[in-house]
């Protein structure tokens, strides 16, 4: 859990990957890979058990043809069940939109880090007191730098990742206001772009955010 955490927060950025088919799982994160993105979250849809299942395929897909070479985590889990269902095929970090005690807890028990999501300062704190390693400033884009900035004067010891609506632009500016990491989802891993087959463009565009990172 160690490892992880620190190789989060050494690497930055995590590709959130949301709503691509399994039989693109591969392609996507290999493109990434080759932009010098080994941090990826494949989120949970919610929408039913066989979208359910289609995640833990993904996920267990890339664990076992890229192994080590990806850091996985699994995002939007809402059950302490998707917790157990996320570790089985190979997740080392458990990511929520919201705080859910439940799935804090089955994540610290499961021995895998908890990144649940949060807005509030209120919320913030209760999401780390409740045993969050890392809490999610979501949608972190809405209110921008000057929010970030401000709810870290006084919970400067609760380590935040910055997620919605990042990008290029502005990557290098949530690391400097204090997100020790941020999530990157629609303008990185877009799904159209994957169904378009322009992998090329992820690897590129991952460069792209990797060299603005190293800028903050």
């Amino acid at each position: 859990m160690n490892q992880t955490l620190e190789a989060i927060k050494n690497e930055k950025i995590i590709a959130i990957i949301r709503g691509i088919p399994t039989s693109l799982i591969l392609k996507t994160a290999q493109s990434l890979l080759d932009g010098g993105i080994r941090l990826m979250e494949i989120t949970f849809n919610q929408e039913s058990a066989e979208t359910l299942q289609e995640t833990v395929d993904s996920i267990r897909l890339v664990h076992e043809q890229l192994g080590d070479q990806v850091l996985l985590g699994a995002g939007t889990v809402m059950t302490p069940e998707q917790v157990d269902m996320a570790k089985e095929c190979g997740a080392l970090y458990i990511i929520s939109p919201n705080v859910e005690k439940d799935v804090i807890h089955r994540t610290r028990e499961q021995e895998l880090l908890s990144m649940p999501g949060a807005f509030t300062p209120s919320e913030i704190a209760e999401a780390y007191q409740t045993g969050a390693h890392i809490v999610k400033l979501f949608p972190a884009g809405l209110l921008g730098t000057a929010y970030l900035k401000a709810v870290r004067g006084p919970l400067s010891h609760i380590p935040m990742s910055a997620v919605g609506g990042i990008d290029a632009a502005n990557i290098a500016d949530f690391l400097k206001a204090g997100a020790c990491c941020v999530g990157i989802g629609g303008s990185l891993v877009s799904r159209s772009r994957v169904l378009a087959g322009k992998f090329d463009e992820i690897t590129e565009y991952a460069k792209t955010l990797v060299k603005a990172a190293a800028e903050e």
